[in-house]
């Protein structure tokens, strides 16, 4: 596991503190994110994009959601600076969400927090908020200093009960939770549950270190793939992971802020995969505080989702020329907001439940367009990054997860390689 100074190519290391504060929901249109590094310099450094309460691969919280429970829940941040705040979000609640209370520390491995790191959270200068159903929450910010690849622990206290949860699904990494009030817990000793989702943690922006003055963070967008599906544990090693480790490593730590949600599309809305990509672009892309660049890769869902194994039933079908206009109308809206979009070519398939000559013929003539079309700002070809030369149309067994269709934590290596940094 990757974390506290310690990174696998010998980057600098960087991390932060925090305190929260209440402002309204707004459109993202109207939260002056984009554009500019923001107000007073706020940048995002750590992202997860919410999704509505669902169960596809397994049992989590986010269903029956929290009464009397302390969540205690750890992420690492991709740059620094001197001051922190977090994001909460209600988007898909069903009522008011009540946070009786937080705090935020350093991580210490399991539940624990380093001690002597441990903070209370305000809320608009109070110790509990509630968050209105669809809402955004952001912290009042407080001095912390944050360095990138460094971990912190966000901690809520919910007395009452949530009704189900926004979360996210997919988080590759480990949450806590402990009956009762236990957020000023330095041990881990209470936090007897486990779950591998985030739960209402949206975000983490910082202000005052190098980078936050400039619009140089990057977004990850996708689906499963750019969320880590396939990648360790609590390892940090899906390919955004990656990436920020390079950018660290050549001393130039950034944001990349990652918004993959697993099973996600670009042209079909799925219950439990969130919003089709061109409608959550918006919330979870063009929101983010000092973003100049956003790296799209998604469309295989679209492809193998009309099939039978599809998690949940199948989907509509989608049309090559259907993904393209997808796409297009992606780079149309970063564009609109100055947004440089590097395309990515679909990685390959053969061997998994997706795998249909008919898919293939899909994803190769998707994939020629992205190399060929001149559409987008730049492109990296993932599809030859992870490829066996022996076979193409099928991941290298050493880049392979095991199950044909996700990299393992060497192929997010080799596709965070394959990105030009000065491409960025």
């Amino acid at each position: 596991m990757k974390t506290g100074n310690t990174v696998r190519r010998a980057g600098t290391a960087l991390l932060a503190t925090l305190t929260l504060a209440v402002l309204p929901a707004l459109p993202a249109s109207a939260t002056g994110t984009t554009g500019a590094a923001g107000a007073a310099g706020w940048h995002g450094a750590w992202a997860a994009s919410p999704q509505a309460a669902a169960a596809p691969f397994g049992p989590n919280w986010s269903q029956q959601g929290f009464a009397d429970q302390t969540v205690r829940q750890t992420v690492r941040v991709t740059t620094g600076g001197t001051r922190a705040r977090i994001e909460l979000t209600n988007r898909y609640g069903t009522g008011p969400l009540r946070i009786t209370g937080a705090t935020v520390a350093r991580a210490a491995g399991g539940g624990a927090v380093e001690p002597g790191s441990l903070r209370a959270l305000t809320f608009g200068g109070r110790g509990s908020v509630t968050v209105p159903a669809g809402g955004t929450l952001v912290s009042d910010g407080v001095p912390f200093r944050t360095s990138a690849l460094d971990t912190l622990t966000v901690t809520l206290y919910l007395a009452g009960p949530t009704g189900p949860a926004t979360f996210h699904q997919v988080a590759g990494a480990t949450s806590y939770r402990a009956a009762g009030d236990h957020r000023a817990d330095t041990a881990g000793t209470a936090f007897t549950e486990t779950s591998s989702s985030w739960y209402y943690l949206s975000g983490v922006e910082v202000t005052g270190g190098p980078g936050t003055a400039r619009r140089d963070g990057v977004v990850t967008f996708g689906d499963s793939i750019t969320d880590g599906a396939g990648a360790t544990q609590d390892a940090d090693d899906r390919y955004p992971d990656e990436l920020a480790e390079r950018l660290a490593a050549a001393g130039t730590p950034r944001a990349v802020l990652n918004h993959g949600i697993s099973g996600n599309q670009v042209t079909n809305d799925v219950s439990w995969a969130g919003e089709k990509g061109i409608a959550r672009f918006k919330k979870d892309v063009l929101s983010e505080r000092g973003v100049g660049t956003v790296i799209l890769l998604e469309g295989i869902n679209d492809i193998g989702g009309s099939g039978p194994s599809y998690p949940g039933g199948p989907t509509p079908e989608v049309s090559v020329n259907r993904l393209v206009e997808g796409h297009r109308n992606l780079i149309r809206q970063a564009h609109a907001r100055g947004i440089k979009v590097i395309g990515a070519t679909l990685t390959p398939i053969k061997g998994s439940s997706y795998f249909t000559p008919e898919n293939e013929a899909k994803r190769e003539a998707f994939n020629t367009w992205v190399r060929t079309s001149g559409a987008y700002d730049g492109i990296v070809d993932f599809d030859r990054a992870v490829a066996d030369p022996a076979d193409p149309d099928r991941i290298l067994p050493a880049y392979d997860s095991g199950d044909h269709l996700h990299p393992g934590d060497a192929g997010y290596r080799a596709m965070a390689e394959a990105l030009d940094l000065d491409a960025l």
